[in-house]
C-alpha cells in the first residue's frame, strides 16, 4: 500500500516548507495596512465545489482582490481562472505561498481535511491572516497547533461555518441563553447523510487523470495508488486518511449552535456506538455520546447524543414531536428543565415545545429583525465579515480560538469510532486520553512530498 513513504514531523515540515519565505512575511499588526488602497489581497488553495463557493463568497466583497489561485486538479483552477484571469496560479500551494508571500494579506482553504492545517499553518507561520474551510483539522493536535499560532501571532482567522452567521441559529443562541427553556440537560442532533464506507479497502489502481497532480492532492498524507472514484474529486469524507466522516461534515454545523449558545468546552467522555473498524473507511452510522461538564447554560452535567448515517435518528422520546409531526431531516434538540428547543438545519425557525405542545414565542426583544430565509445573502455575511475583520473593521465570530474547541470536540468522536462502545475518558489539560490506545489518534505523520 504505502510506498516511499518518509515521515517528517509537523514542526519540520513547517519549517522546510517555509524555507526562504521568511523575509516575504508581514507582522501580523500590519495588515490591515498591508495595501495602501485599503484593500485585501487574498488567495485560495482549493477551487474545487467548496473552495469555488468560498471563491466566489470571499470576492463579492467590494475591498477584495483576489492575486492568486492553487489547485491540483487543473480543471478546478480553469474554471477559477476564467473567473480571475489576472489572479496568479499555482499547483503547489507551498511555491505560491513562496513566491508571493508579499503580495497577499490572506489565505483561503478549501481543501480536502487532511490539507487543512498543512496550508494553514504554513500560512499563519508567515503572519497571515486565514479563513479555512470545516473542520479546522484532521486531527486534534492540529487544531491545538493553529488555535495557539492564531492566538500568539494575532491573526485574524475564521473556520468556515457560514451558517453560524445566519438568523435562524442567532436566534436560537439568543433564546437559550434568554432561559426560554430553563437549563439544558440533554442534545440530541442528527444528520442522515452518509459519509462513511463499511466495503472493503480498494485493491489495485488506474491511471491518474491528466488534469490531476497526485502526490499534491495526497500531499502530506500516506503515499497510495491512485483509483478511479473512490478518493478525487467527491469521496474523500469517508475515509480515513482524508477526511472526518458525517461527523466531521454535517456534525460540525449542526453542533455550532447549541456547542455555542451553551459555551461548551470540550467533553468529559465520549462512546461511540458503531461497527468494528476496517482501517479505511468511517463507519455509515454512528451513535455518538458526549458528557460535558456543566456550564451558565447546563444542568450540573450536559448529554449530547449525536446520530448520523442512514435511518438517523433513532426513534427516542426525546425526539417526538406535537401532532405526529415529522422531524426535520437534519437538526438538533435542546431539553430543558422547562421544555424543549428543536431547531432545524436549515433556514427554518426554532420551534418551542412545553407539555407536549408547540408555544409562541416574541423575537422582537432579540433586535435581529424579520426572519430571513436567503441562502446566498446569509452565507456572504460570515465571509464578509472576515474580510472586514482583516481590515479592521470588527471581529470574527468563529475565530480559531472557538472552532478549534469545536473541531476537537469533533473530532474526539471520531477517534471514539476506533474503539466501539468503549468510553473514552478525555484530559483536555494534559491533551490525552486516559485510554492510551487512543492517544495514537491525536495526530499523525506528515509525509514528506
Amino acid at each position: 500500500m504505502a510506498k516511499n513513504f518518509q515521515i517528517i514531523d509537523r514542526r519540520d515540515f513547517l519549517k522546510k516548507s517555509i524555507l526562504g519565505a521568511a523575509g516575504l512575511a508581514l507582522a501580523p499588526s500590519l495588515l490591515a495596512k498591508a495595501n495602501a488602497a485599503g484593500r485585501l489581497r487574498t488567495a485560495h488553495i482549493g477551487l474545487g465545489g467548496m473552495g469555488m463557493e468560498d471563491l466566489r463568497a470571499i470576492s463579492s466583497h467590494e475591498l477584495v482582490d483576489v492575486v492568486a489561485l492553487c489547485d491540483v486538479d487543473s480543471n478546478a483552477l480553469s474554471n477559477a481562472t476564467a473567473l480571475f484571469p489576472n489572479a496568479k496560479t499555482y499547483v503547489d500551494y507551498r511555491i505560491l505561498l513562496k513566491e508571493m508571500g508579499d503580495q497577499i494579506d490572506a489565505v483561503v482553504v478549501s481543501t480536502p481535511d487532511h490539507t487543512h492545517a498543512p496550508a494553514s499553518l504554513m500560512a499563519m507561520e508567515m503572519n497571515k491572516a486565514v479563513y479555512c474551510q470545516k473542520p479546522l483539522t484532521h486531527h486534534v493536535s492540529e487544531a491545538r497547533a493553529m488555535k495557539k499560532m492564531a492566538e500568539d501571532k494575532k491573526l485574524v482567522t475564521q473556520m468556515g461555518i457560514q451558517v453560524h452567521s445566519f438568523y435562524d441559529y442567532k436566534l436560537a443562541t439568543l433564546l437559550i441563553q434568554s432561559g426560554i427553556i430553563g437549563k439544558v440537560h440533554t442534545v440530541r442532533a442528527w444528520s442522515p447523510k452518509n459519509w462513511g464506507y463499511d466495503g472493503p479497502e480498494p485493491k489495485g489502481s488506474d491511471p491518474i487523470p491528466a488534469n490531476l497532480n497526485w502526490n499534491l492532492w495526497l500531499g502530506t498524507a500516506e503515499e497510495r495508488p491512485y483509483k478511479e472514484g473512490v478518493y478525487h474529486p467527491g469521496n474523500w469524507r469517508k475515509l480515513l486518511d482524508y477526511g472526518c466522516g458525517t461527523l466531521g461534515d454535517m456534525g460540525v454545523h449542526i453542533f455550532d449552535t447549541p456547542y455555542n449558545a451553551l459555551q461548551l468546552d470540550v467533553p468529559r467522555t465520549i462512546v461511540n456506538n458503531c461497527r468494528k473498524p476496517t482501517g479505511f473507511g468511517f463507519p455509515e452510522n454512528n451513535i455518538v455520546t458526549y458528557e460535558f461538564p456543566q456550564t451558565p447554560y447546563t444542568t450540573e452535567t450536559l448529554k449530547w447524543v449525536w446520530y448520523d448515517g442512514p435511518g438517523a435518528p433513532a426513534d427516542h422520546e426525546d425526539l417526538k414531536l406535537p401532532n405526529g409531526d415529522a422531524l426535520p431531516d437534519q437538526g438538533a434538540m435542546f431539553l430543558g428543565e422547562k421544555g424543549r428547543l428543536l431547531l432545524p438545519h436549515f433556514q427554518q425557525l426554532p420551534r418551542l415545545i412545553v407539555d407536549g405542545k408547540y408555544k409562541e414565542f416574541d423575537v422582537a426583544p432579540f433586535n435581529l429583525g424579520q426572519p430571513v430565509k436567503d441562502y446566498a445573502g446569509e452565507s456572504k455575511k460570515h465571509y464578509h465579515q472576515f474580510v472586514d475583520a482583516c481590515l479592521g473593521k470588527g471581529e470574527c465570530s468563529a475565530p480559531f480560538e472557538y472552532s478549534a474547541r469545536l473541531t476537537e470536540t469533533i473530532l474526539l468522536g471520531v477517534i471514539a469510532g476506533r474503539f466501539p462502545n468503549e468510553t473514552l475518558h478525555w484530559n483536555s489539560k494534559k491533551a490525552r486520553f486516559a485510554e492510551k490506545k487512543a492517544n495514537k489518534y491525536l495526530g499523525g505523520k506528515y509525509r514528506k512530498f
